[in-house]
Protein backbone atom coordinates (compact mmCIF):
# COMPACT_ATOMS: atom_id res chain seq x y z
CA UNK A 1 0.00 0.00 0.00
CA UNK A 2 3.14 2.54 1.28
CA UNK A 3 6.12 0.41 0.32
CA UNK A 4 5.82 -1.72 3.42
CA UNK A 5 6.79 -4.60 4.01
CA UNK A 6 2.95 -6.54 4.54
CA UNK A 7 -0.22 -4.82 3.23
CA UNK A 8 -1.36 -3.50 6.74
CA UNK A 9 -4.63 -5.16 8.71
CA UNK A 10 -5.21 -4.74 12.76
CA UNK A 11 -3.83 -4.91 15.98
CA UNK A 12 -3.73 -4.65 20.01
CA UNK A 13 -2.37 -6.46 23.00
CA UNK A 14 -2.46 -7.43 26.78
CA UNK A 15 1.01 -7.31 28.15
CA UNK A 16 0.84 -9.82 30.81
CA UNK A 17 -0.23 -12.40 27.86
CA UNK A 18 2.83 -10.82 25.50
CA UNK A 19 6.18 -12.06 24.88
CA UNK A 20 9.09 -9.84 23.75
CA UNK A 21 11.57 -11.69 21.73
CA UNK A 22 14.93 -10.05 21.28
CA UNK A 23 16.35 -11.27 18.36
CA UNK A 24 20.12 -10.63 17.03
CA UNK A 25 18.87 -10.13 13.27
CA UNK A 26 19.15 -6.48 11.58
CA UNK A 27 16.65 -5.10 9.30
CA UNK A 28 13.48 -6.92 10.94
CA UNK A 29 10.06 -6.34 9.59
CA UNK A 30 7.08 -7.85 10.79
CA UNK A 31 3.04 -7.86 10.99
CA UNK A 32 1.53 -8.62 14.00
CA UNK A 33 -2.70 -9.12 13.93
CA UNK A 34 -4.56 -8.21 17.30
CA UNK A 35 -8.07 -9.11 18.07
CA UNK A 36 -9.52 -5.61 20.00
CA UNK A 37 -12.33 -4.16 21.83
CA UNK A 38 -13.57 -0.97 20.85
CA UNK A 39 -15.61 1.81 22.91
CA UNK A 40 -18.58 0.49 21.23
CA UNK A 41 -18.18 -2.62 22.52
CA UNK A 42 -17.33 -4.52 18.99
CA UNK A 43 -14.03 -6.34 17.79
CA UNK A 44 -12.16 -5.35 15.27
CA UNK A 45 -8.76 -6.35 13.99
CA UNK A 46 -5.45 -4.41 14.40
CA UNK A 47 -2.19 -5.03 12.15
CA UNK A 48 0.89 -3.63 13.48
CA UNK A 49 3.96 -3.27 10.91
CA UNK A 50 7.48 -2.71 11.79
CA UNK A 51 10.21 -2.30 9.47
CA UNK A 52 13.05 -1.66 11.85
CA UNK A 53 15.26 -0.28 8.25
CA UNK A 54 13.10 2.06 7.45
CA UNK A 55 13.09 2.81 11.09
CA UNK A 56 8.61 3.03 10.77
CA UNK A 57 5.83 1.56 12.20
CA UNK A 58 2.39 1.06 10.99
CA UNK A 59 -0.95 0.71 12.38
CA UNK A 60 -4.09 -0.23 10.71
CA UNK A 61 -7.31 -1.30 11.82
CA UNK A 62 -11.08 -0.42 9.91
CA UNK A 63 -13.80 1.29 12.47
CA UNK A 64 -17.62 -0.24 12.54
CA UNK A 65 -18.63 2.30 9.75
CA UNK A 66 -16.35 1.17 7.00
CA UNK A 67 -13.54 4.18 7.86
CA UNK A 68 -9.94 1.91 7.42
CA UNK A 69 -7.52 4.12 10.19
CA UNK A 70 -3.76 3.80 8.75
CA UNK A 71 -1.26 5.47 11.43
CA UNK A 72 2.48 5.46 10.18
CA UNK A 73 5.49 6.84 12.78
CA UNK A 74 8.23 7.74 11.22
CA UNK A 75 11.14 7.51 13.36
CA UNK A 76 14.26 8.85 11.09
CA UNK A 77 12.00 12.02 10.35
CA UNK A 78 10.06 12.30 13.58
CA UNK A 79 7.19 12.42 11.79
CA UNK A 80 3.36 10.81 12.76
CA UNK A 81 1.00 10.33 9.64
CA UNK A 82 -2.84 9.84 9.74
CA UNK A 83 -4.85 9.01 7.42
CA UNK A 84 -8.65 8.11 7.18
CA UNK A 85 -10.36 6.30 4.31
CA UNK A 86 -14.26 7.30 4.86
CA UNK A 87 -16.98 5.48 2.72
CA UNK A 88 -18.91 8.09 1.22
CA UNK A 89 -22.71 8.43 1.46
CA UNK A 90 -23.90 8.38 -2.43
CA UNK A 91 -27.17 9.17 -2.00
CA UNK A 92 -26.57 12.96 -0.79
CA UNK A 93 -23.64 13.78 -3.94
CA UNK A 94 -20.74 11.71 -2.46
CA UNK A 95 -17.84 9.69 -4.08
CA UNK A 96 -17.18 6.40 -3.27
CA UNK A 97 -14.55 7.26 -0.40
CA UNK A 98 -13.23 10.56 0.78
CA UNK A 99 -9.21 10.55 2.10
CA UNK A 100 -8.17 12.68 4.73
CA UNK A 101 -3.92 13.09 5.76
CA UNK A 102 -3.25 14.76 9.52
CA UNK A 103 0.70 15.07 9.72
CA UNK A 104 1.72 15.96 12.94
CA UNK A 105 5.62 15.92 14.53
CA UNK A 106 6.64 12.73 16.66
CA UNK A 107 7.63 13.39 20.09
CA UNK A 108 10.09 11.54 21.69
CA UNK A 109 9.07 8.48 23.47
CA UNK A 110 5.35 8.52 21.97
CA UNK A 111 5.96 4.08 21.15
CA UNK A 112 8.47 1.77 21.15
CA UNK A 113 11.28 1.58 19.29
CA UNK A 114 10.63 0.18 15.70
CA UNK A 115 13.23 -2.45 16.01
CA UNK A 116 11.49 -3.67 19.54
CA UNK A 117 8.12 -3.65 17.83
CA UNK A 118 9.40 -5.89 14.61
CA UNK A 119 10.52 -8.69 17.88
CA UNK A 120 6.70 -8.14 19.58
CA UNK A 121 5.22 -11.82 19.31
CA UNK A 122 1.73 -13.17 21.28
CA UNK A 123 0.92 -15.98 23.02
CA UNK A 124 -2.61 -16.33 22.53
CA UNK A 125 -3.79 -14.39 18.68
CA UNK A 126 -7.43 -15.84 19.66
CA UNK A 127 -7.52 -13.09 22.78
CA UNK A 128 -9.30 -9.92 22.44
CA UNK A 129 -7.08 -6.96 24.09
CA UNK A 130 -7.56 -4.01 25.91
CA UNK A 131 -4.79 -1.62 26.22
CA UNK A 132 -3.37 -0.97 30.19
CA UNK A 133 -3.48 2.62 30.13
CA UNK A 134 -6.31 5.04 28.29
CA UNK A 135 -4.57 8.13 27.49
CA UNK A 136 -6.43 11.54 27.29
CA UNK A 137 -7.53 13.40 24.21
CA UNK A 138 -5.67 15.16 22.01
CA UNK A 139 -7.46 18.44 20.12
CA UNK A 140 -5.51 19.36 17.38
CA UNK A 141 -6.14 22.39 15.20
CA UNK A 142 -5.03 21.73 11.77
CA UNK A 143 -5.17 24.82 9.80
CA UNK A 144 -2.22 24.44 7.41
CA UNK A 145 -2.78 22.61 3.99
CA UNK A 146 0.70 20.37 2.65
CA UNK A 147 1.41 20.19 -0.85
CA UNK A 148 1.73 16.79 -1.53
CA UNK A 149 4.37 17.22 -4.42
CA UNK A 150 6.75 18.79 -1.65
CA UNK A 151 5.72 16.56 1.24
CA UNK A 152 9.02 14.46 0.77
CA UNK A 153 10.97 17.26 3.06
CA UNK A 154 8.64 15.87 5.66
CA UNK A 155 8.51 12.04 5.37
CA UNK A 156 9.21 9.94 2.55
CA UNK A 157 5.67 7.93 3.75
CA UNK A 158 3.66 10.58 2.92
CA UNK A 159 3.48 10.57 -0.70
CA UNK A 160 2.39 6.89 -1.15
CA UNK A 161 0.35 7.54 2.43
CA UNK A 162 -1.77 10.62 1.43
CA UNK A 163 -1.72 10.16 -2.39
CA UNK A 164 -5.55 9.39 -2.64
CA UNK A 165 -5.97 12.65 -0.10
CA UNK A 166 -4.28 15.35 -1.97
CA UNK A 167 -5.96 18.17 -1.09
CA UNK A 168 -6.71 17.04 2.11
CA UNK A 169 -3.59 16.67 3.80
CA UNK A 170 -3.42 19.23 6.52
CA UNK A 171 -1.16 20.33 9.73
CA UNK A 172 -0.64 22.23 12.55
CA UNK A 173 0.67 25.95 12.43
CA UNK A 174 3.11 25.10 15.42
CA UNK A 175 4.76 22.18 13.33
CA UNK A 176 5.30 24.18 10.64
CA UNK A 177 7.17 26.37 12.50
CA UNK A 178 9.15 22.98 14.05
CA UNK A 179 9.99 21.79 10.62
CA UNK A 180 10.83 25.33 8.96
CA UNK A 181 13.14 25.82 11.46
CA UNK A 182 14.85 22.67 10.45
CA UNK A 183 15.05 23.70 6.76
CA UNK A 184 11.78 22.16 5.14
CA UNK A 185 10.82 24.79 2.55
CA UNK A 186 7.95 27.44 2.99
CA UNK A 187 6.41 26.32 -0.47
CA UNK A 188 5.67 22.59 1.29
CA UNK A 189 3.19 24.43 3.17
CA UNK A 190 -0.39 26.45 2.80
CA UNK A 191 -2.08 28.70 5.24
CA UNK A 192 -6.17 27.81 5.51
CA UNK A 193 -8.68 30.22 5.73
CA UNK A 194 -9.62 30.63 9.63
CA UNK A 195 -9.72 34.51 10.86
CA UNK A 196 -12.78 36.14 10.38
CA UNK A 197 -11.08 38.77 7.79
CA UNK A 198 -11.23 35.72 5.28
CA UNK A 199 -14.22 33.84 6.34
CA UNK A 200 -16.41 36.26 7.56
CA UNK A 201 -18.83 33.35 9.68
CA UNK A 202 -17.02 30.34 10.03
CA UNK A 203 -19.35 27.83 11.88
CA UNK A 204 -18.12 24.56 12.60
CA UNK A 205 -20.00 21.78 9.99
CA UNK A 206 -22.00 20.63 12.71
CA UNK A 207 -23.95 23.89 13.14
CA UNK A 208 -23.93 24.72 9.22
CA UNK A 209 -26.96 23.57 7.55
CA UNK A 210 -25.90 24.98 3.97
CA UNK A 211 -23.90 21.94 2.29
CA UNK A 212 -22.19 24.56 0.29
CA UNK A 213 -21.19 26.76 2.46
CA UNK A 214 -17.45 26.68 4.08
CA UNK A 215 -17.10 25.55 7.78
CA UNK A 216 -14.55 23.91 10.56
CA UNK A 217 -14.77 20.25 10.24
CA UNK A 218 -14.17 17.70 13.10
CA UNK A 219 -13.06 14.27 12.77
CA UNK A 220 -12.08 12.38 15.45
CA UNK A 221 -9.98 8.57 15.54
CA UNK A 222 -8.84 6.62 18.20
CA UNK A 223 -5.75 4.04 18.46
CA UNK A 224 -7.42 1.47 20.71
CA UNK A 225 -4.11 -0.12 21.14
CA UNK A 226 -0.26 0.11 20.46
CA UNK A 227 3.02 -0.41 22.52
CA UNK A 228 3.64 2.84 24.57
CA UNK A 229 6.50 1.91 26.31
CA UNK A 230 9.09 -0.95 27.27
CA UNK A 231 9.12 -2.68 30.45
CA UNK A 232 12.27 -3.55 32.37
CA UNK A 233 13.13 -5.93 34.80
CA UNK A 234 16.30 -6.49 36.91
CA UNK A 235 18.58 -9.93 37.09
CA UNK A 236 19.43 -10.82 40.42
CA UNK A 237 23.12 -11.20 40.91
CA UNK A 238 24.87 -12.42 44.04
CA UNK A 239 26.55 -9.16 45.01
CA UNK A 240 22.95 -7.88 45.35
CA UNK A 241 23.16 -5.67 42.46
CA UNK A 242 21.06 -6.42 39.38
CA UNK A 243 21.28 -5.26 35.43
CA UNK A 244 17.59 -4.48 33.89
CA UNK A 245 16.74 -6.28 30.73
CA UNK A 246 13.50 -5.81 28.42
CA UNK A 247 11.37 -8.24 29.33
CA UNK A 248 7.52 -6.63 28.02
CA UNK A 249 5.62 -3.63 27.07
CA UNK A 250 2.84 -1.08 28.40
CA UNK A 251 -0.10 -1.18 25.92
CA UNK A 252 -1.73 2.29 25.81
CA UNK A 253 -4.83 3.64 24.10
CA UNK A 254 -5.14 7.29 22.75
CA UNK A 255 -8.00 9.41 20.89
CA UNK A 256 -6.95 12.43 18.54
CA UNK A 257 -9.68 14.90 17.03
CA UNK A 258 -8.67 16.89 14.44
CA UNK A 259 -10.48 20.31 13.65
CA UNK A 260 -9.48 21.79 9.90
CA UNK A 261 -11.44 24.64 7.22
CA UNK A 262 -13.34 22.70 4.50
CA UNK A 263 -14.71 24.74 1.57
CA UNK A 264 -18.34 23.46 2.01
CA UNK A 265 -19.70 20.92 4.43
CA UNK A 266 -20.62 18.69 1.77
CA UNK A 267 -16.80 17.14 2.67
CA UNK A 268 -17.85 16.61 6.55
CA UNK A 269 -20.88 15.11 6.48
CA UNK A 270 -20.49 12.60 9.47
CA UNK A 271 -20.19 16.31 11.32
CA UNK A 272 -23.71 16.57 11.55
CA UNK A 273 -26.30 16.98 14.74
CA UNK A 274 -28.08 14.25 15.54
Amino acid sequence: MFGSCFPPVSARINTFLWALIFLTTFGLCSELKVRVRLADGQITEEVLEADSEKDSITLEFKQQDGTLITFVADFKQHVKIFRALILGELERGQSQYQALCFISHLNHNEFIPSESMARLRQKNPQSIRTAEERRGLDQLTMNVAVNLSQAWQLSSHIHNMCSEAREAIYTRERDVKHWLERGVEGSVFEILPQSVDVVPVLLSCRSTRDVWQPCSCSFSLRLEWYPCLLKYCRNRETTGKGSPYKCGIKSCSKGYQFTYYVPHKQLCLWDEET
